[in-house]
């Protein structure tokens, strides 16, 4: 018998016309930050395979993604800060499903000037740990 189970229903604040969507798995060495502060042209859907990942949006606080529970990113003008892997022992692994604007690249980092200029936007409970991880 077939089981539907229900990880996760948001509805984006947008779909970018004549979207494209690049489906990808992305593994974390034991301790890696991930990729730094960056942003995708379109949201994104992301599910944990392995491991723990510390996630953090632009506005938000940073929070552990365990296993088996999924994740979204509005993408657009929001920085992603974090998607680091949160175990210093063991890999971690996730599927990132990202929908982009046709002519724009998935993923852009953002530059130190504009990290600065946004500074007020970025939540302050961050523990030292992150703080070194993220490079502030």
């Amino acid at each position: 018998m077939t089981q539907l189970t229900n990880l996760a229903h948001v509805v984006p604040p947008f779909v970018p016309e004549g979207a494209e969507v690049m489906t990808v798995i992305i593994e974390l060495a034991p301790g890696d930050p991930g990729t730094p502060p960056h942003r995708h042209s379109g949201p994104v859907f992301g599910y944990m395979l392995e491991g723990e990942m510390i996630f953090e949006l632009e506005g938000a606080p940073e929070y552990v993604i365990r296993a088996g529970e999924a994740f979204w990113e509005p993408g657009g003008d929001v920085i992603h800060y974090q998607a680091a892997n949160n175990l210093a022992d063991r890999p971690s692994r996730f599927l990132a499903v990202m929908v982009g604007v046709p002519g724009q690249p998935m993923l852009t980092l953002v530059d130190p000037e504009e990290l600065a200029a946004r500074g007020d936007r970025r939540a302050v409970t961050r523990t030292s740990r992150n703080a070194s991880i993220a490079g502030s």
